[in-house]
């Protein structure tokens, strides 16, 4: 036997205003489309925007469904959009903005697991790390330079 250590490292600032204007101009982008979610049963809206190497920015918010199953989170309808609209684009930077009716959200929120898993596909096939942002509705900003830090076990092609 031996023991496997993995370690993950994420950059938090304290306040959006740290970070570069291209970052802040992003996550507003997010925070208007976590305004467009769909979100009736769990309170819970969240937002995201990707900037594609081509310049465009795609955004996407939760969508629910009474058939809980059945929604989709903001950060896969936004990359799955992008991945439809623009296919031989690559991501370069994704923020994401989660808010609730029932709690404060001032810490950064990640992405779900599923979400996690998406992302993947997209960064392994554009074999080049896509940056995440996150955050709550206010308060600190994680930074994460590659979503082999959120998922740091990826299930990807090379897995079948």
């Amino acid at each position: 036997m031996k023991e496997v250590k993995i370690e993950s490292t994420l950059y938090v600032y304290d306040t959006l205003s740290e970070l570069d204007q291209e970052v802040i101009d992003l996550m507003d982008q997010a925070v208007k489309a976590r305004e467009k979610a769909y979100a009736p049963y769990s309170k819970f809206y969240v937002g995201a925007a990707l900037l594609l190497d081509n310049g465009e920015v795609i955004t996407g918010s939760n969508q629910e469904n009474a058939s809980y199953p059945s929604g989709l989170c903001a950060e896969r309808t936004a990359i799955y959009y992008a991945g439809a609209k623009y296919p031989k684009a690559q991501i370069l930077k994704m923020a994401v903005t989660a808010a609730s009716q029932l709690n404060k959200t001032a810490e950064p929120i990640p992405p779900c697991g599923a979400c996690r898993q998406a992302i993947a596909e997209y960064e392994v096939k554009q074999d080049e790390p896509i940056e995440i942002y996150f955050m709550g509705e206010t308060g600190a900003v994680a930074l994460s330079k590659s979503l082999a830090n959120l998922l740091p076990l990826v299930f990807d092609k090379a897995s079948l």
